[in-house]
C-alpha cells in the first residue's frame, strides 16, 4: 500500500512560496566561517551622485566634458535585533534585459541596529556587471558585524555596458568616492558605519580599480593604449604621479581582489605592484584564461610592500568565488547573447554555492583580522600551502592534536583541490 500524505500536509506543501533563486544557501560542507552571523541584516538602495565626473563617452577630441555620474548602491548592514529575516532583490540578468528575482536572508529598509559602529567594505562587480553579483557577499558580511556596500559601476553594467575606457577610469574613483559617501552619511545607517576602518572586494575589473585603490598604479604604456583611455586621461592613476597617491585612502585597511583582470595586458609591472600597500587577499581560478592565472601569480609575488595571500581554485576558470549561482532564467538561449547566459555565472568544474562559502569563509577571517582586530582569526590565514597535503589527527574528543595539519575551519575531505599561498612585505 502507497502512504499518502494528509490533506492539510499537501495543502500547505502548494501553498509554500517557492525560493527564487537563492544568494544565501549554505552547503552543509561548508567551512566553519561561511555560516552566517548572529545579527540579523537589513539593505537599503541608495542613489548616489558623484559631481563633475570626465564623461568618458562624450569625450570629442580634446574637449572633455563633465557630468555627475549616477551610481546605486545595494547597502547591507547589522539590522535591529528581531528584526524579521528574508526578502527578495530585482535584477538585470547578463543580457542586459531580462529581469529576475534573487532572494536572501535581508530585509529591505529595517531599522538598522543602535549602540555599535561596524567596519566598512565597498564590493565592486566586473566587466558587465551589476551590484547584486555578489550579493552572497554583501548579505553574510553584514550577518557578521560588517556594512556592506554594493556598487552598480555606470557604464560598466549588463544594462548600459559602454566604452571600456570608462570603466579603466571610473573603477578605483567611484569606489573612493562611495567610501567618502558612506563615511559621511547620515541618519540612523550613517551612525552605524566606521568609516575608519574600510575593505575592498573587488572581482575582476572591480580588482583592477581595488589594486589600483591600495596603492599599485598602472603603467605609461598602459596610459596609451589606442582601445584604453582617451586623451592619456588614465595617467590620473599612474604609478609615482601625484594624482595617484592623492586617490590612496589611509582608511582602506584591506583588499580582497577576485580574478583581478589587468596584469595580463600590462597595466602593472613590477614598480607598480610593488606600490601596493594594504594587505591583499587574491581569489583566482588555476585555469583562469580572462584575467589569466598567471599574470594574478604575477601581482602575488611582485606586491612586495605589504602582507598577502593568493587562494587557487585548482581547474577554475574565472567565475571562481565571485559570481552568485546562475539565476534558473540565465539556463535559456538568449537572442542578445552568443553563449548561454549561465556561462557567465558558472564554472564547469566547481559547483558555484561551493565556491561561495569557500569565499565567504576567507573574507570573514581576513576582515575580521585586518579591520576588527580580531587575532584569533590569524589561524584561519596560516595554512600548508597545498590542502591537499593537510594531515587529520584529532584526539579522542576531536580536537587536533601536534599532528594536525588539516585547514583550520574545513571539515575532513573538503579542502580538496584548493591551495593558500601567502608572502609577507619585502618577500
Amino acid at each position: 500500500m502507497t502512504a499518502t500524505r494528509p490533506l492539510a500536509a499537501v495543502a500547505a506543501l502548494l501553498a509554500a512560496p517557492a525560493l527564487a533563486n537563492p544568494v544565501d544557501l549554505v552547503r552543509p560542507d561548508a567551512p566553519e566561517l561561511a555560516r552566517y552571523g548572529q545579527m540579523p541584516i537589513g539593505v537599503q538602495t541608495l542613489e548616489l551622485v558623484h559631481p563633475e565626473q570626465i564623461d568618458i563617452l562624450n569625450i570629442d577630441g580634446q574637449k572633455q566634458p563633465v557630468y555627475d555620474r549616477p551610481l546605486t548602491a545595494e547597502v547591507w548592514y547589522p539590522a535591529a535585533q528581531d528584526t524579521p529575516q528574508g526578502g527578495s532583490y530585482r535584477a538585470i540578468l547578463r543580457d542586459g534585459k531580462t529581469e529576475v528575482t534573487l532572494t536572501g536572508r535581508a530585509a529591505r529598509d529595517a531599522a538598522p541596529a543602535s549602540g555599535d559602529r561596524y567596519p566598512l567594505i565597498v564590493i565592486s562587480h566586473g566587466y558587465p556587471g551589476n551590484r547584486f553579483l555578489m550579493s552572497h557577499l554583501g548579505e553574510n558580511l553584514a550577518s557578521k558585524g560588517f556594512v556592506t556596500v554594493s556598487i552598480d559601476h555606470t557604464d560598466s553594467m549588463y544594462s548600459d555596458q559602454a566604452a571600456f575606457g570608462a570603466t579603466l577610469y571610473h573603477r578605483p574613483l567611484d569606489q573612493r568616492f562611495v567610501v567618502d559617501r558612506m563615511a559621511t552619511l547620515g541618519g540612523d545607517l550613517g551612525a552605524i558605519i566606521d568609516a575608519s576602518a574600510v575593505g575592498v572586494i573587488g572581482y575582476s575589473m572591480g580588482g583592477y580599480g581595488a589594486l589600483i585603490f591600495g596603492g599599485a598604479g598602472v603603467t605609461q604604456a598602459a596610459t596609451e593604449l589606442s582601445w584604453g583611455t582617451p586623451n592619456g586621461l588614465l595617467e590620473s592613476h599612474l604609478a609615482g604621479s601625484e594624482s595617484h597617491e592623492a586617490l590612496i585612502d589611509p582608511r582602506v585597511k584591506a583588499i580582497i581582489a577576485i580574478g583581478p583582470w589587468g596584469r595580463n595586458a600590462g597595466f602593472w609591472d613590477t614598480n607598480g605592484m610593488a606600490g601596493l600597500r594594504v594587505p591583499t587577499l587574491l581569489m583566482a581560478g588555476g585555469s583562469d584564461d580572462v584575467s589569466v592565472y598567471d599574470a594574478i601569480r604575477t601581482i602575488f609575488t611582485e606586491a612586495s610592500g605589504t602582507e598577502r595571500h593568493l587562494l587557487t581554485f585548482l581547474h577554475a576558470n574565472h567565475n571562481a568565488a565571485a559570481p552568485i549561482p546562475a539565476p534558473k532564467e540565465a539556463w535559456t538561449p538568449v537572442e542578445e547573447l552568443d553563449f548561454v547566459p549561465f556561462e557567465h555565472y558558472s564554472d564547469p568544474v566547481w559547483d558555484t554555492t561551493r565556491m561561495n562559502k569557500i569565499a565567504q569563509h576567507f573574507a570573514t577571517a581576513f576582515f575580521d583580522l585586518h579591520l576588527k582586530g580580531d587575532t584569533g582569526k590569524r589561524a584561519y590565514l596560516d595554512l600548508i600551502p597545498n590542502a591537499d597535503d593537510g594531515i587529520q589527527a584529532l584526539d579522542e574528543e576531536a580536537k587536533p592534536t601536534e599532528d594536525h595539519t588539516y585547514w583550520t575551519g574545513f571539515p575532513a575531505r573538503t579542502a580538496k583541490e584548493l591551495r593558500f599561498e601567502t608572502l609577507q612585505e619585502g618577500e
